[in-house]
């Protein structure tokens, strides 16, 4: 009988980055060496001053008084974003994974308000979702306590997210339930109208706001809210504590400080130092340059 070996197909990933491409992908993406510190902070700084500009061009008083001078500020600032942008696209191997990341989504939704609002003045406003790309600040910092707590955060809320949404449909139904019952209990005469309004009750009664719009007038309707507080306490307790349980189970589990070492494939970040492949995709990764802080 004749042996025949099995053709495994070998994962294959486009060749590394070189050349320009790769040292702007260090800065651009990176901040362990002293040029891509520099350029995050200076980026970080055109933010801050970005949203600025929005805010103070939103006060009546200033808009007169400085109005070309915003409208002009501004417009610089997103010329510079948009070529950091398109820096970004070109430097990074698969432009369109970056493109739908959340940095991605986020660096483009930081630039077309300005463009927008040639057509819709309203959407200027908008212009401040740029705040989210502060969050670069703790990659910029490079405190590895920052780092390895952000990571641990974000992988807490990813492995705990069936559980939560388990709880969040549990809790959707006690509070089409309950509402239904105070519908019943109190009717319309007691401004609960309908079964969508008395839900909407349940919600905010549940979560503890309590607008006061809607309050029960019986007694019967009155204990049943009171019940409903008492459990909305508890109830808010769960989801912390099912992503406190992954947090510590992450921080059981881990070894060694990570990194903002990005890989040139997925585009995950947080590799350790002496990390030879992607912890997401296997891609192999390219040497570890860092420059040690002052």
């Amino acid at each position: 009988m004749k042996n025949t070996k099995a053709n495994i197909p070998t994962p294959t990933h486009p060749p590394a980055l070189s050349g320009w491409r790769l040292r702007w992908y260090t800065v651009i993406f990176e901040a362990d060496t002293a040029a891509g510190r520099r350029f995050d902070l200076l980026l970080i700084a055109l933010i801050l001053f970005s949203i600025g500009v929005v805010m103070a061009d939103s006060m009546t008083h200033l808009h007169v008084r400085y109005s070309f001078a915003f409208a002009t500020a501004e417009w610089l600032f997103t010329a510079l974003f948009t070529l950091e942008y398109l820096a970004r696209l070109a430097c990074s191997p698969k432009p369109w994974r970056y493109a739908t990341s959340f940095f991605g989504v986020v660096d483009l939704v930081s630039v077309l308000p300005t463009y927008l609002a040639l057509f819709f003045p309203e959407l200027y406003a908008l212009i401040d979702v740029r705040v989210l790309r502060l969050l670069r600040v703790f990659r910029v910092l490079k405190l590895a306590a920052y780092v390895s707590e952000y990571q641990s955060l974000a992988n807490a809320l990813v492995a705990s997210r069936r559980k939560i949404l388990v709880f969040l449909s549990a809790v959707l139904m006690l509070v089409v339930v309950m509402g239904t019952i105070m519908y019943v209990v109190e009717g319309p005469a007691n401004g609960f109208t309908s079964i969508p309004t008395s839900v909407y009750w349940a919600i905010t009664t549940m979560t503890t706001v309590g607008f006061g719009d809607i309050t029960p007038k019986t007694d019967l309707g009155r204990l049943i809210s009171s019940a409903m507080m008492l459990l909305g306490w508890g109830t808010l307790a769960v989801p912390t504590g099912i992503v406190t349980a992954e947090m510590t189970s992450h921080r059981l589990g881990h070894r060694g400080q990570p990194t903002t070492r990005t890989c040139h494939q997925c585009l995950s970040e947080g590799h350790l130092v002496n990390a030879q492949y992607c912890f997401q995709c296997g891609a192999p990764l390219p040497d570890y340059l860092h420059e040690e802080q002052d």
